[in-house]
């Protein structure tokens, strides 16, 4: 009897298909179109909220507030969005998730029409904006395994991380900073319909985006449970323990300097409204550089110390303001900032993809990013509570001391064993896989 021509191996759970058949070309320039209008939207949005607040209130606490609420349904929401992402059809939460973002963003630029705009409605507004990235990122994070086979993946995680970088963290806040200095409405209009464009561009992905129900009458397990399962797989692996762990602290590193920023630079800094995004835009250049030159760098150096030198490049992104009012020496620190954050997100996905199985991806992503991105609103309360007591200067500092505490947890886990073992199964992945030739019965 005939077998067929498409299989799954065991260990794994995914597909090897012919090459001809195989659409993972399209699906990773369709990604990458999606990545980069969406992040263009947020990186608009980040620096333009945090600049509408700044003309609402001087308060440093308060200012970090409107980051906190961007922030802090990955606290809430992480492990339980990361089981719906898991049972339900990936591409259709996107669509979802930019339907709200529309409706919020919309409703925003109504009150700036109406020269209403107030702090609640940033917060409430802030907080159904972090609920939809939520939903966006664990869905998109999932769905790539899925959309990119092995051998292609490595490329469309750097693609995909640059994209993001140089819209969000680049182009993004630059035009974001141009705009609001026009008026937010241009800000907020430009971002809705960023966000409106990016729901087309996912009808042209091709494939299956919901994740494959095991074999068998079992029924499935109650949420709790597969919460439980998508903890497990991040504990017991060593490697995505650790990897959990720096971006955890790393993380919020970056929301206290994005929390701090806005009025250190407008108020001590001299900087100008139009001319901030360009500061903000040192983060999109330093990540940038850091896609661009990862591959290099992780065959001079080797995958460990590539992300390993993410911790002191981050570090220098607080510690640089922390000595000095300087806006070029702040710029340099965003750039180095930035390119560690460039060079992590890249081999970090390529080793999580590796390790996690498909369907688990979903539960993985959502409970990593508890851990990792749920810093972020803690680092910008905490940064914001520091500087309202004892000025900008000393919560900078202290976050600087902050991110030294994971070089040793780093150095212990991630050992050259450990990375070695990594390598051989990122290795063995990557292998393109050949088509199963039927057999005559």
């Amino acid at each position: 009897m005939a077998e067929s021509t498409t299989s799954a191996e065991p260990s794994t759970g995914r597909p090897t298909t012919p090459a001809a058949a195989d659409p993972s070309g399209r699906n990773t320039v369709v990604l990458v179109v999606f990545t980069a209008i969406t992040n263009l939207a947020d990186g608009v949005l980040k620096v333009a909220l945090p600049l509408i607040a700044t003309t609402l209130t001087k308060s440093p606490a308060l200012i970090s507030g409107v980051l906190m609420t961007l922030m802090l349904p990955w606290l809430f929401t992480a492990l339980h969005v990361g089981v719906l992402v898991d049972r339900f059809d990936r591409r259709k939460l996107l669509w979802l998730a930019n339907i709200v973002r529309v409706a919020v963003v919309g409703s925003f630029l109504i009150l700036a029409m109406m020269e209403r705009s107030n702090l609640p409605a940033l917060y409430v507004g802030g907080v159904l904006l972090g609920v939809a990235e939520v939903v966006a990122l664990t869905s998109a994070a999932a769905l790539i395994p899925t959309a990119v086979s092995a051998p292609g993946r490595q490329r469309a995680n750097a693609w995909l991380t640059g994209a993001e970088t140089v819209c969000n963290e680049f182009i993004g806040p630059f035009l974001g900073g141009l705009l609001v200095a026009a008026g937010a409405a241009f800000a907020l209009g430009a971002t809705g319909l960023a966000y409106a464009l990016t729901t087309l561009t996912l009808v042209l992905l091709v494939g299956r985006f919901r994740a494959a129900r095991a074999a068998g009458d079992a029924p499935r397990p109650t949420v709790h449970a597969q919460i439980g399962e998508g903890l497990r797989v991040l504990w017991q692996q060593r490697v995505l323990r650790v990897m959990t762990l720096l971006v955890g602290v790393l993380c919020s590193l970056w929301g206290a300097w994005l929390a701090l920023m806005p009025l250190y630079a407008t108020e001590q800094m001299g900087v100008s409204t139009a001319n901030y995004g360009l500061l903000v835009g040192a983060l999109g250049a330093g990540g940038t550089v850091g896609t661009l030159l990862v591959s290099a760098f992780n065959r001079l150096f080797g995958r460990r110390q590539v992300m390993f030198a993410n911790i002191f490049l981050t570090a220098a992104m607080v510690a640089f303001p922390a000595f000095s009012t300087n806006v070029w020496l702040a710029g340099v620190g965003a750039f180095l900032g930035g390119l560690g954050s460039g060079l992590w997100v890249v081999n970090s996905r390529t080793v999580s993809q590796t390790l996690v199985p498909p369907d688990m991806m979903g539960r993985y992503s959502a409970a990593s990013r508890l851990f990792g991105w749920g810093s972020s609103p803690i680092g910008a309360g905490v940064a914001g509570l520091l500087a309202e007591w004892f000025g900008p200067r000393t919560a900078f500092a202290v976050f600087t001391v902050i991110a030294l505490t994971v070089v040793v947890p780093f150095l212990r886990d991630f050992s050259p064993k450990v990375a070695a073992e990594t390598e051989a199964k990122i290795a063995a992945e990557a292998q393109p896989s050949q088509p199963v030739v039927p057999s005559e019965s």
